[in-house]
């Protein structure tokens, strides 16, 4: 999907181009993959020649939003809070992102 949102639209081959190159998927699997978001409604195709080009649908704040609720309701007891204390603890946050967090805090505390 980080393809599809940068590019906003990408062949098969694109996709497969842009990745890692240490980590780099075969281009069967990344097909799969483009059909399975496809299927899921996260992407769809348009035909150019004998080309399927893919486009997201879902964008890249609504994929996060998805993403962190399902997160939050299936591993911390729907408590966001719960979440943000366990990145606090055992993750580093570096002293912008605690200003920042300290600020949105105020902003809807």
């Amino acid at each position: 999907m980080r393809v599809l949102w940068d590019r906003g639209r990408a062949t098969v081959s694109a996709v497969v181009a842009a990745l890692p190159r240490r980590r780099r998927p075969a281009y069967n699997t990344v097909l799969t993959m483009l059909r399975i978001l496809e299927d899921k409604g996260h992407a769809r195709h348009e035909k150019e020649g004998r080309a399927f080009v893919y486009l997201p649908v879902l964008g890249r704040d609504d994929a996060r939003r998805t993403a962190i609720q399902r997160l939050v309701s299936q591993l911390f007891d729907d408590s966001p809070g719960s979440l943000v204390l366990n990145v606090l603890e055992h993750d580093q946050v570096d002293a912008k992102e605690l200003a920042e967090l300290r600020a949105k805090l105020k902003e809807v505390g």
